[in-house]
């Protein structure tokens, strides 16, 4: 696992937009994972200003999100399908039918749900790069505390915590749904590479829990500590409970200085 500590959330979102930008430039039908909720914005707003820019192009990109709200409508402003759009996908040239989010209709089997996104990432070749954030509870797409570590995409029950952490993002009159459909654990590890973010002191106690803690079940984020290419991207303030986070710096800057020879 590779951490790196950077100053800010600014930064963080500047390095990780870099990695997306260098596999896309090496693969142009690289097919990406991607994740919702606060901290990624800033990350997709950095890619679409490089498309603006003209140094990059999206048009044979691949998108697979972790996970939608179940039993809501794409056209609901609080849906993923909605946040992607309007935070990252209508700003870029990307093909919306390359755009792929879980079938969140009311009614579909959830064995059907799995079955039918997990075959569709697999047609594609699987993942070239899985884009994760990180619930304070240490959740990875919407694999609650307890998943199993080999899950795979499933409708899960959310904790009540992640249903306050993310009621900012509602309205007190709308219906916060409290099911979601989300790739499963053992889908997220399928990645050839993955790459998670974090910032803020909030993500401190989860950041220190997923690098530096036992792999657990009540930290379905530790189980990265597995992967075999993974960087972790985090701001001081995210950094502030790990143990060893000097040793992580030092090491960073020693890899840069091999690069630079």
């Amino acid at each position: 696992m590779e951490v790196v500590i950077l100053n800010n959330s600014a930064s963080v979102a500047v390095y990780g937009a870099t990695i997306i930008v260098e596999l896309i430039r090496t693969k142009r039908n690289a097919v990406l994972g991607l994740a919702t909720g606060s901290t990624p914005v800033a990350l997709y707003q950095e890619l679409a200003r490089r498309y603006q820019e003209g140094s990059i192009s999206f048009k044979e990109v691949i998108t697979f999100n972790l996970d939608e709200y179940f039993d809501i409508k794409p056209d609901n402003p609080q849906s993923y399908r909605s946040y992607m759009n309007r935070e990252f996908f209508d700003l870029i040239d990307i093909n919306l039918a390359n755009t792929h989010l879980p079938d969140a209709r009311y009614g579909t089997h959830a064995s059907q749900i799995s079955s039918e996104y997990e075959r569709a990432i697999k047609d594609v070749g699987g993942m070239d790069l899985q884009l994760l954030g990180i619930g304070t509870n240490g959740h990875i797409g919407f694999n609650e505390p307890t998943s199993s570590m080999v899950s795979r995409t499933r409708i899960k029950t959310l904790t009540r915590k992640t249903i306050k952490d993310n009621s900012r993002f509602f309205d007190k009159q709308g219906k916060q749904p409290h099911l979601a459909i989300t790739m499963g654990i053992g889908s997220i590890m399928e990645s050839r590479r993955v790459m998670l973010l974090a910032t803020g002191e909030r993500k401190a106690c989860a950041i220190k829990n997923t690098i530096e803690g036992p792999v657990s079940a009540m930290c379905p984020a530790s189980i990265l500590q597995f992967h075999k290419q993974v960087i972790v991207i985090i701001d001081e303030a995210a950094a502030a409970e790990l143990e060893h986070g000097e040793y992580y710096k030092w090491a960073y800057r020693q890899q840069q200085s091999l690069i630079e020879i």
